[in-house]
């Protein structure tokens, strides 16, 4: 079991590490890109983003089946080979080459979040070392408790890169971390697919429409769902909008042509997550119940977006109330996820 829990959790680390990198300068290496004679503007970043997304929610559903009936470590290999394209794309000024790569990037996104764990239940029920899945929840533990600090340091790694390199710096950095997370899955890593259930070994799995009755049937899962809906769809508008508003309020607190260090600020970022799920895990063990702790986390995202947004609306953007607000929510951020 041992064994297994490292040859995991070497390679979802690295995988883990290469995504991360590629978030403190995703709105920076767009923004920087002039195409045909123009830079590229605000809308054309958000396109390139929602392209990203768009892809993930189209072919999820079906790159997740494909790794289930083709193989769980070919669907990691996969993973790695469309976001190191995704990642070489960002060298090109070419837009049909931007929207190729975050295309491929997207559907990596799929891949990374269901290929690799699904390997490792697999792996974990053919062993049959694990009757009880204690070993199997303790190594999930693990994999995302360390992904916090993997996360932190990717920004410092990300900052690293791009003084050097430019904004593609850590996209560039994030391919040499797929390669070493595909070599070592490739050599260590055995194959395995989905079982067959079901009378002559069809596949029983539930359909899209019985998930929707499902739905129907149960309002507390459609109430839920709603909730989680609002709140991410929050989140994903501050990763597209935090770059621009930061640097606006750095610009105007020490001057014109002053530098953006994003990523020491993503590192930053990625601690107040670890801070709001600590927060999460001791509210939990005082016996809050979970939804009167995730009411007041609701509560804090809302006041600290409301002063973020008022503080982007200023004349001169206060430095200090945009930090504390973007920190605030990015602990309410790291108590969601839990």
């Amino acid at each position: 079991v041992k064994a297994l829990q490292i040859r995991f959790l070497a390679v979802f680390w690295l995988l883990r590490c290469a995504d991360w990198l590629q978030g403190p300068y995703f709105y920076e290496v767009y923004a920087s890109k002039v195409i045909n004679g123009a830079q590229a503007s605000l809308s054309l970043v958000s396109r390139l983003f929602l392209t990203g997304f768009a892809s993930t929610a189209i072919f999820g559903p079906w790159v997740g089946r494909a790794a289930d009936t083709y193989g769980r470590k070919k669907g990691t290999l996969a993973f790695t080979a469309l976001y190191a394209l995704g990642a070489a794309s960002t060298r090109s000024s070419v837009l049909t080459i931007l929207f190729l790569g975050r295309l491929a990037s997207g559907i990596g996104t799929s891949l990374l979040f269901s290929a690799p764990e699904a390997w490792l239940v697999g792996e974990s029920q053919k062993s049959g070392d694990d009757p009880d899945g204690s070993y199997l929840g303790e190594t999930f533990g693990m994999a995302y408790a360390g992904d916090s600090i993997v996360a932190i340091l990717a920004g410092q790694f990300a900052g690293m890169a791009a003084g050097k390199r430019g904004p593609s710096g850590p996209f560039e950095l994030s391919v040499g971390f797929l390669a070493a997370g595909a070599l070592l899955s490739a050599l260590f890593w055995r194959e395995n697919l989905a079982s067959k259930s079901g009378a002559n070994g069809e596949d029983s799995k539930p359909s899209i429409k019985e998930a929707i009755k499902v739905v129907k049937d149960d309002p507390k899962i459609m109430l839920v769902g709603s909730t989680q809906s609002l709140f991410e769809a929050a989140m994903y508008i501050f990763v597209l909008q935090w770059p621009p508003a930061i640097s606006g309020a750095i610009s105007s607190f020490f001057g014109e042509g002053a530098a953006t260090p994003y990523g020491a600020i993503f590192s930053c970022f990625m601690a107040c997550c670890l801070l709001g799920s600590t927060t999460f895990g001791q509210l939990a063990k005082m016996g809050v119940a979970t939804e009167k702790s995730a009411a007041g986390m609701l509560t804090v995202a809302t006041l600290a977006m409301g002063l973020a947004a008022s503080s982007t609306s200023a004349a001169v953007m206060p430095l200090a109330s945009l930090v504390a607000a973007f920190f605030a929510f990015e602990a309410c951020v790291g108590m969601y996820f839990p």
